[in-house]
């Protein structure tokens, strides 16, 4: 060879694999040899001498598939044996080219280079990865392309540990196991250090990547100081340089590098340096379910933030258009601070209305004037390769055929056996037939300036057009196309083949696939169709299209939605779009939520429309080639047209669909010349689908996941610059380039007003007198409680919060919870509280929630007066009143009542009432049905809505995906490599669903469309349940939510009620020292410290029967009622007891009393040390959503006396249980406690009943063997016992202690045992068991036996089976087992020798 090729420069298509890119980057092609017989090639490189065997065998596999040889050898040489081979002659030098326009730094050649007349599908897409591959060399990465030549020494940042590293980073992707010390850069994306405490030392582990591959980076320090620099310094998304040594590490099982330094390095983000900036009308956000993975999250940088990244770009716009759907709005929103959003959608459309019309063209005539049916026969179907072989027409005048035309057409080739075949044409019958120019002038002159028609005109006036303008000959004649009208005037005919139509209309038989009788059967097809026209009122040709939109919606043709883009100009846009959303998937829902054309046009008001990608109607129209007025038609629609880079439209290359690049771009010119001829302006889009080029991998492997065959196309849809879109559109010339790129897509932008996607501020519904309702209810209450005058502080905290809840229109809030909780009530269902509602004293005096707010007290129930300084004598302070000692009032010597919870208003509604009220409330779950019943009660049907879910892949779900793509492709990837890929695929949505209780209520004299779509949940179209399109976290400040979830606690009560007759509200102290005592010890239950259950009686009491809060209990001992609220929010916090906590109680550093529980105790107690309320309430703010603490907040603690250990524990804290919920949860929580000590059966009944998972009656109620041998079972399989066997070891764990109370479950009995119940037997110290206890015997099958049983006295086995047939076979044998048939014998007939 003359000179060396670059080896990528030759095989451009292995771009696509990353690890090539930078692998065989200095590779030289020096010599090449190709036997085009064997289809081999022989290659000898230069610069792959240091190549491992396996990334040889690697690079010849791949060339041999890019390419199509049988096999490929690569020779890898030295470079002294490079020197002797290479010519003495100097390679020449190019020559000059004409200047062009600058390239953007880092385009390649492929880019910029002119475009050829024909190129061989490898060479596009070689130009394809090309564009991808300059893309990624832009991304800061340890590979040398990110610094220049390998070996190049680099300027880095500061060093966070170790010394200065002066070497040249090597790739992740190149890193071999014997290579010992080496230096990597890359991103931190995952960190997962670990503080061994005992031993005071650290794991620090992080991965790096630098997107050619990924790597754990960990090292152990012995000493936790010396790890500090690490686990202080290095936060997610740094980018580093890192020096040190691999090895092996046997515990994480993969190789490692273990630091020696680190250092900070420059992250660079991809600019966009024009002085004018374009807009991107065409994005799709992690909201395009399994599609795309552009994130809009508010909390994200501008880094991963696609929004974000546009206003860093200094872009003046950008649009969302997702597929579908409008569920990426609301974050959007949030991330854009000073740029402004195009509200939009890229919908899935149907045109209903005109895609196929009957008349084309200008016709002005009666059906009786005179019309040339017609019919061709071609080589073929592609109008742009084929050509006539026949013409035949008959000239239709008053209903009867008056003149006939027919002419064979040379075709200039040979036919194929198909179509000689399918027309019974051949060879010899065309000898000496006119030329196609011929035919066609001698065709035309016979039909003159009549209007044609035909069975599917569009394919036989396709042929006429293409021909005519072919030949120059003019070319106007209307067309009436006779199968659209048998499909909108025959809509019971389900096919509409010319053969099967003329049958349906008893015409005369014909030969099929001739021209001239398949022209003379349309003719005679014609009249019918024309009366059926004129009894609609139709006697003319140019009527006919404006009729047929009536017919559509019978007919059967079936279609195949199109792309198109919606955006909202304006506010009655915006309203309009989610009608459009909400009715594409309410009412026309068809595997996609379909627009139809006709919606749209019903809607159109504020909206602009957009004609979208390839798989748009327009783009579609100009691909088939279609008529010139036709996509005049078609395009005249549209406010603005599409075009997009030829890159993203290459699979039509790959495919076939076209024959080279130089096509793709005439469709576009052809786009540009209809906005040019019709005056709308065409608009450059790149149909972005993730932000940076090095993230289409992640889209290749969720592609892959829905068993997508091309799922590793290139295809590198990124958000790219504006130079970069400026250059795929250089072949446009300059100045139309800069039109359709940057001066259009503003344009569009300027036609929409800012948008905002949500009204601000809350819009409530209406309740008659909500204000003054509430009013009357609280100060009632207070008066019930203290008196006709209460105390100030009760006086004072009740005008507080009224006065926020009245001024902020929070009253229908709170009316609305409290109907709906004295509603339940009525029934006898009592309601938790959730969240911080029981914060509020308003929302106890008015009956929503049990906890009172207020601090300890002292209060008479009979003379009502009340004392509040007690329990705030610092000799004995209280946090709950019923820790106060018993006391008497001193005025009428009544025992005092204990309240109070000491719980501060703001956590609620924070100062000044800023936080919108969210009120969340735990029905029982019998009852919550009924509750949202009521709901639609109270506030009408079309007005209530439930409450919508978005789920998105999981990281767990996400790491399956990976596995799977990286199995089904051969390839092996490092455990850190597959965390990263896994990640990157995080947080796309997969389906949408509902919250379990949450109710959204739209105001009386608003609609749903005033704030956001509305959808069936996981796009069921058999669903009866209507959600809220939008995730409904997103509309909490403007909607009234309502959380009513089911919970299992209100239920038990009510059983428990229910068995005893007690009142669990009025009838059960929350200070019993029998109740509070099981909490430190089991004693009181008739047995201590047991070898599987331990020392307390926690099992089976919600809040505190799980293996890990009742060691909580072991190691805190609680003696008091605000312990246990304390132990409930360390139980429900993340990172408060473990590693907290927990170290600070159990080494004497702090009490029980004394450490962070729940978000209330840091407003509290910096109160109490003196900070101001506002700024102790920010801290709290802060502190519980995991923030750590606000600038400056820890000199001010210290300033103000808070200790030490104080600060570090706010510091450690992920997240904070509010103190109402722990109280409203403790509550509940103690009063089943109460039961379980003191009517002990009846608590096992109801627990067995409401709350035990798995319970089976084989295991559990035959006797303490038995279910301490299944307990032995599943024990012994640890961490491989399923989801059901843990379920049943924790219900086994209760029937072990029911044994060791000394009860005993009776047999099931047909006559006395309930379908779902346990029921008592306090004689024998008893429970009788279910039917449902019976494994598999569902509910139904167990209320239908109970239900057979009644006034029944069966004699045989046999009778109960065939007197309940939904139970089986087995399950009858089961219940034979379990002894429920007592001694009835199997069946019914008698033994005559028994008898005797």
């Amino acid at each position: 060879m003359s000179q060396k090729i670059p080896f990528l420069e030759m095989f451009a298509a292995l771009n696509q694999w990353q690890e090539f890119v930078n692998a065989m980057e200095g590779w030289l092609i020096v010599e090449a040899a190709i036997d085009r017989k064997t289809r081999s090639a022989v290659v000898t490189v230069e610069g792959a001498g240091g190549a491992g065997p396996n990334l040889i065998a690697q690079a010849e596999e791949a060339v041999a598939r890019c390419y199509g040889l049988n096999s490929v050898k690569l020779k890898p040489i030295a470079e002294e044996k490079a020197k002797a081979v290479e010519p003495a002659v100097p390679p020449p030098a190019p020559a000059p080219q004409p200047e062009a326009p600058q390239a953007q730094e880092g385009q390649t050649a492929a880019a910029s280079a002119p475009p050829q007349q024909h190129q061989e599908p490898q060479d596009a897409f070689a130009r394809a990865e090309a564009i991808r591959a300059a893309a990624l060399k832009k991304v800061k990465r340890a590979a040398p392309s990110a610094s220049g030549k390998k070996g190049e020494k680099k300027d880095n940042g500061r060093a966070i540990f170790g010394k200065v590293i002066k070497r040249a980073p090597v790739p992740i992707g190149e890193l071999e196991l014997d290579m010992g010390m080496v230096v990597i850069e890359g991103d931190v994306f995952a960190i997962e250090n670990r503080e061994l405490k005992k031993r005071n030392s650290w794991v620090v582990a992080f991965d790096v990547t630098d997107y050619t591959s990924s790597i754990r980076v960990s090292k152990f320090f012995p000493q936790a100081d010396e790890a500090k620099p690490l686990v202080d310094g290095i936060k997610k998304g740094m980018h580093l340089v890192i020096q040190g040594r691999l090895n092996m590490d046997r515990f994480y099982g993969d190789m490692v590098l273990e630091p020696v330094a680190v250092m900070a390095g420059k992250k660079e983000m991809r600019m966009d340096n024009a002085p004018e900036k374009r807009v991107e009308l065409h994005l799709h956000t992690t909201m395009s379910a399994m599609d795309a993975l552009t994130a809009v999250g508010p909390k994200l940088g501008p880094e991963r933030n696609v929004v974000k990244r546009a206003e860093a770009w200094g872009h003046r716009a950008i649009a969302i258009t997702d597929h579908g759907v409008a569920q990426s709005f609301p974050d959007a929103w949030h991330s854009a601070k000073n740029i402004k959003l195009l509200y939009g959608v890229e919908a899935y459309f149907i045109n209903d209305v005109d895609d196929r019309v009957v008349v084309h063209g200008q016709p002005c005539q009666d059906f009786s004037q005179e019309i040339v049916c017609f019919d061709i026969e071609t080589t073929g179907l592609d109008k742009r390769r084929e050509v006539i072989i026949e013409i035949g027409a008959a000239v239709l005048k008053n209903g009867e055929v008056t003149e006939t035309f027919n002419t064979f057409v040379a075709p200039g080739r040979i036919l194929s056996p198909e179509i000689i075949h399918l027309t019974g044409i051949t060879d010899e019958m065309l000898v000496g037939a006119p030329s196609q120019e011929e035919a066609l002038r001698a065709f035309l002159d016979f039909v003159g300036d009549r209007p044609l028609a035909a069975h599917n005109a569009e394919f036989d006036m396709g042929f006429i057009s293409t021909g005519c303008r072919k030949y120059g000959i003019p070319f106007t004649n209307p067309s009436i196309d006779s199968l659209i009208l048998a499909q909108n005037l025959l809509p019971e005919l389900g096919k509409y083949k010319l053969d099967i139509v003329a049958e349906y209309l008893q015409l005369p038989a014909f030969n099929h696939h001739r021209a001239s009788d398949d022209a003379a059967t349309v003719a005679y097809m014609l009249p019918p169709f024309f009366e059926k026209l004129e009894a609609m009122g139709v006697h003319r040709l140019e009527d006919i299209n404006a009729a047929m939109p009536k017919l559509r919606k019978g007919g059967k043709a079936r279609r195949q939605p199109k792309h198109l883009i919606v955006l909202a100009k304006n506010q009655t846009g915006l309203r309009n779009l989610y009608k459009l959303i909400s009715l594409a998937h309410l009412e026309h829902f068809k595997r996609y939520p379909i627009m139809p054309k006709s919606v749209i046009n019903e809607n159109r008001e504020g909206l602009i429309i957009g004609s979208a990608c390839e798989a748009g109607e327009l783009f579609q129209a100009v691909t088939a080639d279609k008529d010139w007025e036709e996509l005049k038609r078609i395009a005249s629609w549209y406010d603005f047209l599409e075009i997009q880079p030829i890159c993203n439209n290459m699979f039509m290359l790959r495919k076939g669909m076209v024959r080279s690049e130089e096509e793709l771009r005439d469709f576009n010119r052809t786009v540009v010349r209809l906005g040019e001829e019709l005056g709308k302006p065409v608009c450059a889009t790149g149909d972005v689908h993730f932000l940076d080029p090095e993230d289409e991998i992640y889209r290749h492997i969720l592609l892959a996941s829905k068993g997508f065959e091309d799922a590793d196309e290139a295809l590198p849809i990124y958000f790219k610059t504006t130079d970069e879109m400026l250059q795929e559109f250089a072949y446009l010339g300059k100045e139309k380039a800069y039109e359709v790129v940057v001066k259009n897509t503003n344009l569009i932008a300027d036609w929409c007003d800012p948008i905002k996607p949500l009204p601000q501020g809350l819009f409530a519904p209406k309740l008659e007198d909500s204000d003054g309702e509430l009013k009357r209810l609280v100060w009632g209450k207070a008066h019930e409680l203290y008196g006709d005058e209460p105390p100030q502080i009760v006086v004072d905290r009740i005008n507080v919060e009224l006065g926020d809840i009245i001024r902020c229109k929070y009253d229908v809030i709170y009316m609305s919870a409290q109907k709906l909780v004295q509603n339940s009530l009525e029934h006898g269902y009592l309601v938790g509280s959730r969240g911080s509602v029981g914060s509020s004293l308003v929302a106890f005096m008015s009956g929503i929630t049990e906890v009172n707010s207020l601090p300890a007290h002292y209060r008479c129930p009979k003379c009502k007066h009340s004392d509040f300084d007690y329990a705030q004598d610092p000799a004995h302070p209280y946090g709950c009143g019923a820790d106060m000692p018993d006391a008497v009032c001193p005025i009428c010597g009544t025992p005092y009542m204990k309240d109070g919870f000491n719980i501060p208003f703001e956590t609620f509604l924070g100062f000044g009432g800023d936080k919108v009220p969210d009120i969340d409330l735990n029905f029982s779950g019998e009852y919550q049905s009924s509750a949202h019943r009521y709901t639609f009660e109270l506030f009408g049907q079309t007005h209530v809505f439930r409450a919508g879910t978005i789920g998105t892949v999981a990281e767990k779900t996400a790491f399956g995906y990976v596995k799977k793509y990286l199995d089904e492709r051969g390839k092996m990837a490092s455990k850190a490599e597959e965390n990263r890929l896994a990640i990157g695929c995080t947080g796309v949505k997969r389906t949408t669903g509902q919250h379990p209780g949450g109710m959204v209520v739209i105001p009386q004299d608003k609609e749903i469309y005033d704030f956001c779509p509305v959808q069936h949940p996981a796009d069921d179209p058999n669903s009866d349940i209507v959600t809220t399109h939008f995730e409904y976290h997103s509309m909490e400040s403007n909607l009234l939510k309502l959380d009513m979830l089911g919970h299992d606690d209100p239920t038990m009560i009510r059983m428990l009620e229910d068995l005893t007759g007690v009142n669990a509200r009025t009838d059960i102290p929350l200070d019993d020292k029998d109740t509070m005592s099981i909490f430190q010890s089991s004693k009181a239950l008739g047995y201590e410290n047991d070898k599987i259950l331990g020392p307390t009686g926690g099992t089976a009491i919600p809040e505190f029967g799980t293996s890990f809060v009742r060691g909580m209990l072991e190691d805190t001992q609680p003696d008091q009622f605000d312990i246990l609220v304390r132990l409930s929010g360390f139980s429900h916090g993340t990172d408060v007891w473990l590693g907290n906590a927990k170290d600070l109680i159990t080494s004497g550093t702090a009490k029980v009393s004394e450490a962070i529980g729940c978000r209330d105790d840091i407003m509290l107690f910096l109160i109490s040390k003196g900070m101001d309320p506002k700024r102790s309430f920010k801290i709290m703010e802060a502190v519980r959503k995991g923030r750590g603490l606000p600038e400056g907040a820890e000199d001010e603690m210290r300033e103000h006396g808070v200790p030490e250990w104080y600060i570090g524990s706010c510091k450690k804290i992920a997240y904070l249980f509010p103190k109402a919920h722990a109280v409203a949860y403790v509550m509940m929580a103690f009063r089943i406690a109460w039961f379980k000590v003191h009517r002990p059966l009846a608590f096992y009944a109801a627990y067995f009943s409401i709350r035990a998972k798995a319970f089976d009656e084989a295991y559990m109620c035959r006797g303490m063997d038995v279910c301490q041998k299944k307990m032995r079972e599943i024990i012994a399989k640890d961490k491989d016992a399923s989801a059901v066997e843990q379920d049943m070891l924790t219900t086994l764990e209760v029937c072990y202690e029911f044994y060791l109370r000394e009860f005993t479950f009776r047999r099931m009995d047909i006559y006395q045992s309930d379908a779902v119940h346990f029921k008592m037997d306090l004689e024998n110290n008893a429970l009788i068991p279910p039917f449902v206890s019976v494994a598999g015997l569902g509910e139904t099958a167990a209320i239908s036996l109970a239900e057979q049983r009644k006034g029944k006295n069966f004699i045989s086995i046999e009778e109960v089976a065939a007197a309940c047939p939904k139970v089986s076979k087995t399950h009858i044998e089961l219940l034979k087992e379990a002894g429920a048939f007592g001694d009835l014998p199997e069946t019914s007939q008698l033994n005559l020798f028994s008898m005797f």
